[in-house]
């Protein structure tokens, strides 16, 4: 029987931190989930991963596969570790250890390694049910006795609930642009999200749930429509009470949408707006009148005689509304370019002006 590197599947160190593994596991199943990834040996890559963080993301688990190492399979030359002494590993390598339970669709190596004894989530409905559970190792091995000090279903359940009220929120960005900031609209947003799946609660991992084919995960798509507050500014945070995952205790926690401002016509700064107007060398020298187009609609502003490129118009009240009542404004910035075409005359012309210049 292959061992199974849980650390290497995550791509995660061997002391990361329960948080980072969890962060680790979100990104590949997201990559690898059978909705998103229809390339060849995802859906294996899906399982090992889950079968991974099955192990990894419970600190029990966790504990007792690090204590066994990839040493597990070297006989005499292995020390097995707490609660284990006694127990016959040669059978492991050919694939004859018994377990009482099921363990679903995890692989040989994790049936063999746990089977049911740190419980709850491989074996089904059957787990929640009685007091305490109790283990038959069959021929493995002469482990002495009753394992259900391991834990109880009180125990257990008590771990599911507590987790359960943990990272139920999401966060995600919501991109407005400039008239969404004035005018305070409702947007419609759409959230794509990955969570355990609601009818087998993320237990299923291969085998039992029609629902998410038994990967343990489901996409969730919502289409919600979002109230845009006044004066809301670039990474302000918008929050949608309960819009965020639910677990199947029936909690749910909030989205969170992070602003940010994208408009292909305005900078934003603060409350003003700033937007870029070209011109020709002429009418930088000798002024002139433009077209312009603003929040309120378009107008004609006057250049004046000798504007330099880079320079900037202010144009009070047409920038964004503030929370005193008054408005921003509304910042044209010059630059100079030269026509798309010279004519003759016009090269003729600029050459006597390079002239009297010089």
């Amino acid at each position: 029987m292959k061992y199974k590197d849980y650390y290497e599947i995550l791509g995660v160190k061997r002391d990361e931190t329960q948080a980072n593994i969890k962060s680790a596991y979100r990104k590949l199943a997201r990559k690898y989930h059978p909705d998103v990834n229809k390339e060849k040996g995802a859906a294996e890559k899906f399982k090992d991963i889950n079968e991974a963080y099955e192990v990894l993301g419970d600190p029990q688990k966790r504990a007792r596969y690090d204590q066994l190492g990839s040493s597990w399979q070297q006989g005499a030359d292995f020390t097995p570790p707490p609660g284990f002494e006694g127990f016959d590993f040669s059978n492991f390598s050919r694939g004859t250890a018994q377990f009482g339970g099921s363990t679903g669709g995890f692989s040989d190596f994790f049936s063999a390694i746990f089977g049911d004894l740190m419980g709850g989530a491989a074996s089904g409905a059957s787990s929640s049910r009685g007091g305490y559970r109790e283990f038959n190792f069959g021929n493995a091995g002469n482990m002495g006795g009753d394992f259900s000090q391991f834990y109880t279903n009180q125990s257990a359940s008590s771990a599911r609930t507590k987790t359960s009220t943990k990272n139920l929120d999401i966060t995600k960005d919501i991109t407005l642009n400039v008239s969404d900031l004035i005018k305070a609209p409702t947007k419609t947003v759409t959230i794509v999200d990955y969570e355990p799946c609601r009818y087998c609660g993320g237990h299923s991992k291969g085998s039992f749930c029609t629902h998410c084919s038994g990967t343990g995960i489901e996409k969730i798509t919502k289409n919600l429509s979002v109230k845009i507050p006044k004066y809301v500014k670039e990474g302000q945070k918008i929050r949608l009470k309960n819009e965020g995952k639910a677990d199947q205790y029936g909690q749910k926690g909030d989205l969170y949408l992070t602003v940010r401002i994208k408009d292909p016509n305005y900078k934003v700064i603060g409350d003003d707006l700033e937007k870029e107007i070209e011109i020709l060398p002429s009418e930088a020298a000798l002024g002139t009148k433009k077209e312009i187009t603003t929040v309120d609609g378009k107008i004609n502003i006057t250049i004046p005689k000798n504007t330099d490129s880079g320079k900037t118009l202010r144009l009070k009240g047409l920038g964004l509304p503030k929370k005193d009542g008054t408005l921003g404004n509304l910042n044209v910035k010059i630059k100079i370019v030269l026509p798309k075409e010279l004519t003759p005359k016009m090269v003729e012309l600029y050459e006597k002006l390079q002239q009297q210049g010089s």
